[in-house]
């Protein structure tokens, strides 16, 4: 049985990295940037231009222009190339997909565990210190741009609502650990669709 994890997350929560390990536990597959050189391979569009694009909202007038009949601007061309990519890749595998709105994509899929993961802003400042060197005195700052950013791309492009609860199977606090939260998520899923 095919199955996909998505990780919705705070910047600095640590959910890029517990993906991984999900995916490495499970021994599934693993799309977070990769997902970037899969929708360039399927669209035609290049990587950097994707990249440029990743998970930035556009303007409702840019949006607008697509919903009229407008020719698409570049971003939204972006958003539904990830679209098409995180579509064909839950069709073949297993996977773990960070962000770009995948558990929204795969909404209509049962075989989809939505996972939101947060932090406490202390943790999320010496994570983004230690692993992202962030300068320490902006951190706050950056962390808060970041996710607000986040926010308003998965509320634009959704008729979700970024991080509250029912939009989500599971929502984890990562300040018990990466492991903890590894270990939760796997057993949740392996219950879920019997796969032990």
């Amino acid at each position: 049985m095919k199955y996909v994890i998505t990780i919705s997350r705070e910047y600095g929560s640590g959910g890029r990295f517990i993906g991984r390990l999900i995916a490495e536990k499970l021994g599934i597959g693993f799309y977070d940037s990769e997902l970037l050189t899969k929708a360039s391979d399927l669209s035609g569009i290049s990587k950097a231009c994707l990249e440029n694009y990743d998970e930035t909202k556009e303007s409702a007038f840019s949006y607008a222009q697509g919903l009229y009949g407008m020719d698409m601007s570049l971003g939204q061309k972006v958003f539904l190339a990830q679209f098409d990519a995180i579509k064909k890749i839950a069709a073949q595998e297993s996977c773990v997909i960070v962000g770009r709105c995948a558990d929204y994509v795969l909404k209509d899929n049962s075989n989809v565990v939505k996972v939101f993961i947060c932090a406490p802003l202390e943790d999320k400042i010496e994570r983004a210190v230690t692993y992202y060197k962030i300068n320490p005195a902006k951190a706050a700052s950056i962390i808060s741009k970041k996710n607000k950013k986040r926010k308003s791309y998965y509320n634009f492009y959704t008729d979700k609502e970024w991080g509250k609860p029912d939009s989500y199977d599971l929502c984890i606090n990562s300040k018990n650990g990466i492991e903890t939260a590894v270990e939760a998520i796997c057993a949740y899923t392996k219950r879920r669709f019997n796969l032990e």
